[in-house]
């Protein structure tokens, strides 16, 4: 199921426009169809399991597609091998 998940996430980042996505919910609702919560990346940034290379500019937060994509990838795999 984790291999079907990532083509799925794959699509994600080729219908994004841009290279980055924001910590903004809006901008993830976007991305991810409601998925993700910007609260719940920003407490994985806290504990240092977030996405990796974050870009932040003042108070804005934002993560380049790819890392994302690859860390909702990680999320997926650790949910179904916990099953």
């Amino acid at each position: 199921m984790a291999e079907r998940n990532e083509g799925g996430l794959q699509k994600l980042a080729n219908n994004w426009s841009s290279p980055l996505v924001a910590r903004d919910q809006k901008q993830l609702d976007r991305f991810s169809g409601g998925i993700l919560n910007a609260r719940t990346l920003a407490n994985e940034d806290s504990l240092g399991t977030g996405p990796k290379n974050r870009i932040k500019i003042g108070k804005k937060v934002a993560y380049p597609v790819e890392s994302l994509i690859e860390w909702m990838q990680a999320k997926v795999a650790s949910s179904c091998s916990n099953q």
